[in-house]
């Protein structure tokens, strides 16, 4: 009898680690959701950070992939509100200005911009009310360029890096419900546009910046008088977007630089 329970028993667990072995041996894609896909992951969102140029592992990261567009059955539902309602949420929690869809692991064109009046970090540029920007272009940029010291939610710790946008821009874009929307923005809100522009180009301010000072020193500096704050600069300060062909797509300017690359 005893010999009866243990030779069942043995054959129980072989089964058992035999089925362990199947589960553990299946690709690990069938248990997360796809960073192309609008549906959340249970497990949070964490915001990337930016990767050295030159690792290899930038060629895994989405915050280093080109980013897809929002396909027109996916306006107006339930999972593109959630995805934008989280994102709003990170940035918030995080006191940013804006936040990319690539930034939380999302391969998506999209993403929102906010300056609150009390926001500790940049509260003396004035408010730039909420706006989310969906498959954006820009169509028509200033001669003009201002300068101004970038930091970001995927750059945690970095120097702040000293670079120029223009200092107005026009665009287009879908809003969430699938319209098209074109409008001008200048300011503060055309600086934070382009910083999150800069992510569905790929990369942050690190990737173009050439001048760099820690937080606490910018500041020093700035209260001194010693150092430009969105100032009026000329060509030789890199340019946020500078590689961006003006008027074309993101799809269109990804296209653009693998076939450079390849070449």
């Amino acid at each position: 009898m005893i010999f009866y329970l243990l030779n069942k028993f043995l054959k129980i667990n072989t089964q058992i680690l035999c089925v362990s072995i199947i589960l553990l041996s299946l690709p690990q894609c069938t248990t997360m959701k796809s960073p192309l896909s609008l549906k959340l992951p249970k497990t949070g969102l964490p915001i990337l950070q930016q990767i050295p140029a030159g690792d290899h592992l930038r060629t895994e990261s989405p915050l280093y992939l080109p980013p897809r567009m929002i396909k027109e059955k996916e306006f107006d539902t339930k999972n593109l509100y959630r995805l934008i309602d989280s994102m709003y949420f990170v940035m918030q929690k995080k006191a940013g200005v804006g936040i990319a869809a690539n930034q939380i692991g999302k391969r998506l064109q999209l993403f929102i911009i906010e300056a609150k009046a009390d926001n500790p970090r940049y509260k003396v540029l004035g408010p730039v009310a909420k706006q989310v920007f969906i498959n954006p272009r820009i169509t028509k940029v200033s001669e003009n360029r201002k300068n101004f010291w970038h930091g970001c939610l995927s750059a945690e710790g970095k120097d702040r890096g000293n670079v120029s946008t223009y200092e107005w821009i026009e665009y287009e874009c879908r809003d969430e419900k699938g319209g098209i929307r074109r409008a001008r923005l200048d300011g503060f809100a055309a600086v934070i546009f382009q910083h999150e522009f800069k992510h569905l180009l790929n990369g942050t301010y690190l990737d173009v910046a050439h001048e760099f000072l820690p937080k606490a020193e910018l500041d020093h500096q700035i209260s001194l008088g010693k150092v430009a704050f969105f100032d009026n600069v000329d060509n030789s300060l890199p340019l946020l977007i500078g590689d961006y062909t003006i008027g074309e797509s993101i799809v269109d300017y990804h296209a653009r630089v693998k076939l450079s690359n390849v070449n």
